[in-house]
This record gives C-alpha cells, sequence and structure tokens, in this order.
C-alpha cells in the first residue's frame, strides 16, 4: 500500500515516524512552505514534518497551494493508494481527495462529532472537559464530518495543559493510525457516520480569546491559562504590558478581581471573581518565560496591586 503522507506541525511527526518504522512504504510527503519564524523573522525555517521527512530521506513537497492542477499533478504521479492527512494546514478539495484508490484518512484530536475544528485540543480544556481523545476518519468535503474509522477515548484532570494533552494524543493518534491501516487494507475498515446533530465547534483563537477575564469564575480563568500552556500564552495586563500565565492551579482565596493575594517563594495568588489562581511561571512582554521568584526580584511587585 503506498501511503502519501500530508502534515505540518509536530502533532503529525510521530504518526509519520510510526508509520516508516512500522515498514509502510511512504511515497512522498507534502507539508506547508518554509516560513519566517523567529523574534525577527528573517529566516525562512521548514515545518516540523519537513524537517522529520528528510532526516528520514522521503521525498518532500511544499506547494504553496495543494489545489492547483500543478500539486495534483505531482500527487497524482506519486500514485497513492491512501492519503494520511494529520494538520496539513489547507483544506483538500474532491480532487485532491480522489488522487487515492483507497480515499484519505485523517486523525482529528477529539472525539467526534464533538470539536470539529482547528482547535479541539484547546477548546476541550477550556470548556474544562473530563474526557477528551483521537478520531481516525475518511475525509470528504466537509471539515471533520467523515466517516469514523476508530476512535479512543482518555480522562483528563483539572490540570491537564495543552502541552500535556498534545502530547497524549499525538501518541494516542499515532498508535490508533497504525491499527486502522491494515483494516484499510484489507478492506474491513468500520465506516461509521458520524451524528451531525451532536456536533460542536472548535474555532481556531482569537487574540481577544487569549485575555484573561478576571471578574471571571477562578475555574474559568484556571481552564483558560491551561489551555493556552505553553503556547500561545493566556496573557494580563501588568503596567500597561502584556504578561502571560503559566503553571495554573485552583486557590481558595478572596479579593477584588485581578488582585494579587499572596506572593509565596515560587508562586502568586490572584483573586477572580470567585476563588482565585496560583501562578508558578511569568513571561513578561519581550522576555522570556521566568520563575515567579525572578519576577518578583526583578519587577518589585507588591501584595495588593492589580492585574
Amino acid at each position: 500500500m503506498r501511503i502519501v503522507f500530508l502534515g505540518s506541525p509536530d502533532f503529525a511527526t510521530i504518526p509519520l515516524r510510526k508509520m516508516v518504522d512500522a515498514g509502510y512504504e511512504v511515497a512522498g510527503v507534502f507539508s506547508q512552505p518554509d516560513r519566517p519564524r523567529g523574534k525577527r523573522g528573517k529566516e525562512l525555517k521548514p515545518t516540523p514534518v519537513k524537517e522529520a521527512a528528510l532526516t528520514m530521506g522521503l521525498p518532500v513537497y511544499t506547494p504553496m497551494k495543494l489545489n492547483t492542477p500543478e500539486a495534483i499533478a505531482e500527487l497524482r504521479a506519486l500514485k497513492p493508494d491512501l492519503l494520511v492527512v494529520v494538520a496539513y494546514g489547507q483544506i483538500l478539495n474532491e480532487e485532491v481527495l480522489q488522487t487515492a484508490s483507497l480515499g484519505a484518512i485523517n486523525i482529528h484530536a477529539s472525539l467526534l462529532p464533538f470539536y470539529r475544528g482547528a482547535a479541539p485540543i484547546q477548546r476541550a480544556l477550556m470548556n474544562g472537559e473530563h474526557e477528551s481523545g483521537v478520531t481516525i476518519m475518511y475525509l470528504d468535503k466537509g471539515m471533520d464530518t467523515g466517516d469514523m474509522i476508530l476512535r479512543q477515548s482518555l480522562p483528563l484532570d483539572d490540570n491537564e495543559t495543552f502541552g500535556t494533552l498534545h502530547d497524549k494524543l499525538c501518541e494516542l493518534g499515532a498508535n490508533l493510525l497504525l491499527e486502522a491501516l491494515p483494516l484499510i487494507e484489507a478492506s474491513t475498515a468500520p465506516r461509521t457516520a458520524q451524528n451531525h446533530d451532536l456536533a460542536t465547534y472548535a474555532p481556531k483563537l482569537s487574540r481577544e480569546e487569549e485575555l484573561i477575564k478576571w471578574d471571571a469564575p477562578a475555574f474559568q480563568v484556571h481552564n483558560l491559562i491551561r489551555a493556552l500552556d505553553p503556547v500561545p500564552g493566556a496573557y494580563t495586563l501588568f503596567r500597561n504590558k502584556r504578561l502571560k500565565l503559566f503553571g495554573s492551579s485552583l486557590g481558595q482565596g478572596q479579593g477584588e478581581p485581578g488582585e494579587l493575594l499572596q506572593i509565596t517563594a515560587d508562586a502568586l495568588e490572584i483573586a477572580c471573581q470567585e476563588g482565585s489562581v496560583w501562578i508558578t511561571m511569568v513571561q513578561p512582554e519581550g522576555k522570556a518565560r521566568m520563575s515567579v521568584a525572578d519576577f518578583v526580584r526583578g519587577y518589585q511587585i507588591q501584595i495588593g496591586g492589580k492585574f
């Protein structure tokens, strides 16, 4: 079975590596073009998937747009039996989906039909879900609406972060993919339609949503901070500049929303509308992440101050 893999971020690298390690024939890899990164944005850097593919000696293609005659011709020339798509970053049209005789499948980081869209991990944590998971599904022309092949859940605790859940779902998705591939090859893969009436959506987060609203209950503030930890980081305003907060846990303190209630050797307690949150790491605007101890020393903050 000849596979063409389409993916771009870190989340897609482990499934690619596991397929290659398992002996599957990956005829080519499509990824997003090299783009500027870093503080100055002057250096073009490849996607994590491109970097991984090159280290494995796989041919890599990086068209600006895949839904063009030229890119589709490149894809068709690889004669794929199956397309495996993992966070590629472009919507695929029907002509692309039809280039492979066995169709196209996707690893989606939610229990479909819940959390369709670009930010399922972050949205699940923001909403305080106690369960997440991965779905292997066939792609169709809709947004995460295709028939499901396999689906596996994962329990969440109240302090799960985007970083920890991302890594767990990445590993889970890669393993589930290896279960699905032999079923697809043998034409025995299940094909279960989604209940579209139950669908929920997980659109990409806006910058406005990353701002902490201290007049919300503590559990909502905590959920936002952990949903954006380590990236892109939930932020508050401190001395008229952005201050990102990390390492959140719930507290019992009471005070005016945004009031600094306590300073310990390694944490700050900040009041919310109901309850409080403890913070262990911060990132001032234009600076690197730092411990609370370094922040307190360098910025001379005091109890009673406001964020």
